[in-house]
């Protein structure tokens, strides 16, 4: 196997793109990592993407997406993974270019949500969870949330305004992130006097619906300073999972694809 670097990068500003369509997010993001390679062409792009067929009414995603940034005739594919769509495109490049199957591979994460009302946006989101029986029976991915969260404040005794600080600290990194979709700092005070979307869960602990894309082009670690004076090399790519259904759980507040794949980075980084 061999090791894998970033030698470019490109982003879309996040928020409500309302001019723009899917591809269009795509392909800004992803002509501005290639100019940021100094590449014009690659071997392979793998988009992650988790609600395009629903929201965009487009399958096909990497091929149109390809076709779209004038990459047609490349192998394009769109991977899903729900929530880690992007980082599971990532694998999936990293593991093209280790393998020696490829050489320059695109990775592009890509989600337009905005172009259709809440509830329906909120309803495909759903599909992340266990359809029969969880989106089936009404319990959409915030009330899930809601439903661990509340068992993790019984399990150790803490109240909801404890976690101010994990809202009060993403602010405050969007502040310096000219991407940002909030891009201003709050205080816990705001935390504390937000509207409750689903208790105990509250307007500053929820993502907001938003369009964007962001890119990274890779390649062997061997070849990055060609086009790069400091290339990012990845250390490790893992992927492991865990039952869907928070029911089959043992324990809903142990995260075990999260232990297991960290558990198997840490020992491929050594």
């Amino acid at each position: 196997m061999r090791d894998v670097s970033i030698i470019g990068i490109g982003q879309t500003r996040v928020g409500e793109h309302w001019e723009l369509a899917l591809r269009d997010l795509a392909a800004e993001s992803i002509l501005a990592a290639m100019d940021d390679a100094g590449i014009e062409t690659a071997d392979a792009l793998y988009v992650g993407n988790m609600l395009s067929g629903v929201l965009a009414n487009q399958e096909q995603l990497g091929a149109a997406i390809a076709d779209y940034a004038g990459l047609r005739g490349i192998e394009a594919i769109k991977v899903e993974a729900a929530d880690s769509s992007g980082a599971s495109a990532l694998h999936v490049g990293y593991q093209a270019v280790a393998s020696g199957l490829h050489d320059i591979v695109i990775v592009t994460g890509v989600e337009k949500m905005t172009e259709r009302l809440s509830a329906p946006t909120e309803a495909a989101m759903s599909m992340a969870g266990e359809s029969d029986r969880e989106a089936a029976q009404g319990a959409s991915t915030v009330t899930l949330n809601a439903l661990m969260m509340q068992r993790y404040m019984h399990a150790y005794g803490l109240e909801q305004g404890d976690f101010a600080i994990f809202s009060v600290n993403a602010h405050r990194n969007a502040a310096n992130n000219p991407n940002a979709m909030f891009p201003s700092p709050i205080s816990e005070k705001t935390f504390r006097q937000a509207k409750m979307i689903a208790t105990p869960i509250n307007l500053m602990d929820s993502a907001p619906l938003a369009d964007g894309a962001a890119t990274v082009i890779l390649c062997p670690a061997e070849r990055a300073h060609e086009f790069k004076s400091k290339p990012i090399r990845i250390l490790a790519s893992t992927i492991a999972t865990d039952s869907v259904s928070l029911s089959e759980r043992e324990d809903p507040l142990w995260l075990d694809a999260a232990y297991r794949s960290a558990k198997e980075a840490y020992a491929q980084a050594g």
